[in-house]
């Protein structure tokens, strides 16, 4: 095996392959090398240059791997020229982790939007996942961004399978004939055997109301508590945690469907890195002048109505850790009390009815207020005298 330099890499330290300059100041005695001890910049940067680039190759995959944010990597590269050369390599692209792969919209750029692609390009599945949503939701190219999600969905990426069931049950990016809700339902359930739990509980929704399956009360309502136990699993473990934060642990939250407690930190960072950019991408971008923000809160009753005839321009599902815009016009159904809020999913409107929206929607408080604010005038003669016709 060669290293940079040409020289064979081996377990025994010959002197033979060993560089010119090195082994004549380690064995010329009297030498100022060989009385300093350390050595110097120069001999640091030989000897960096002597590692074989398979090793080189295998570090970086596991810097890549282990990375906690984008910068972990990206300081590895800018190192040397070499590091940038090598980076480039399958196998470090193939490994890189969610986190390392987690650009936020404030940071979008097109260097970023190449390392993702390169990244897709080598095989990686959460690479796939998260330039196929942007392309999808925030650049407007549906047709490679759905070719990238399914790619990462044949892979077994449970996300990726979980957001094309969302794109099947709406028909995004066509018209409303194209929804395909038995499509859906399968993609649903295959998200859910992987451990999805909005899938889980999306496919629980389906059974109870007989959307794109059979109806089957009982098999919904498993599903449902399956999810539920799930969701309060993965809460206590992140509260377990010791980073977990002193507001995080006083705080605290409805789960969906039977009222469990849990923090809401715990529940806010199970966002993917896909949803926390369509978020961050939209709340600097709106849809249209006329767009609702996704900060609004979920249907009551359990109860989505498809979009009305109400409202002007395109709107975000209001689940504020969701992000999914609309891709037409009344795309997203609508709380069937309230009317005011909309949801891209079943899953999206479970969690945030318990979460916030419970509390909130009552139409009476609505219409109090209008009732107020145009009360109806006292009849008086005049005004009917005024109000009389002719004889």
């Amino acid at each position: 095996m060669r290293t940079r330099r040409g020289a064979c890499y081996s377990c025994h330290d010959d002197e033979a392959h060993l560089p010119k300059r090195r082994r004549t100041a380690a064995t010329e005695e009297g030498s100022p090398s060989a009385v300093s001890g350390p050595v110097g910049s120069g001999a640091v940067g030989d000897m960096f240059d002597e590692l074989p680039d398979d090793l080189v190759v295998s570090i970086l995959a596991d810097v890549a791997a282990s990375a906690a944010s984008p910068a972990d990597l990206a300081g590895a590269i800018m190192t040397c020229k070499r590091f940038r050369e090598l980076a480039q390599s399958k196998v470090v692209l193939t490994k890189a982790s969610p986190r390392c792969l987690a650009v936020r919209a404030k940071s979008w750029s097109d260097a970023a939007h190449r390392f993702l692609q390169r990244c897709a390009d080598a095989g990686n599945l959460d690479a796939s996942y998260l330039l196929g949503m942007i392309r999808f939701y925030c650049l407007g190219s549906r047709g490679s961004g759905a070719a990238l999600m399914a790619a990462a969905a044949v892979g077994g990426h449970r996300d990726a399978l979980y957001s094309l069931a969302v794109i099947q049950f709406n028909g995004s990016g066509g018209s409303k004939d194209d929804r395909d809700l038995r499509a859906g339902a399968a993609l649903c359930a295959r998200a859910a055997s992987l451990g999805h739990v909005d899938a889980l509980r999306e496919l629980g929704h389906c059974l109870q109301d007989g959307y794109g399956v059979r109806r089957s009360l009982l098999d919904g309502r498993r599903l449902l508590i399956q999810a539920n136990a799930r969701e309060l699993a993965a809460a206590s473990a992140s509260l377990a945690k010791p980073s977990s934060s002193r507001a995080g642990r006083q705080h605290s939250c409805l789960l969906s469907d039977f009222g469990c407690r849990a923090a809401a930190a715990a529940a806010a960072g199970e966002a993917h890195a896909a949803n926390r950019f369509l978020s961050d991408w939209f709340a600097a971008r709106p849809l249209a002048a006329e767009s609702v923000s996704g900060t609004g809160t979920g249907p009551g009753p359990m109860e989505l109505e498809d979009g009305g005839s109400g409202g002007g321009g395109l709107r975000l599902c209001s689940h504020a850790q969701c992000g999914r815009p609309e891709t037409r016009r009344h795309e997203f159904r609508r709380c069937s009390v309230c009317g005011v809020v909309n949801y891209c999913s079943r899953a999206c409107q479970a969690l945030h009815w318990k979460m916030a929206h419970k509390a909130e929607c009552t139409p009476m408080d609505r219409w109090l207020d209008a009732a107020n604010a145009n009360p109806i005038p006292e009849p008086n003669a005049d005004a009917a005298a005024v109000a009389a016709p002719a004889l």
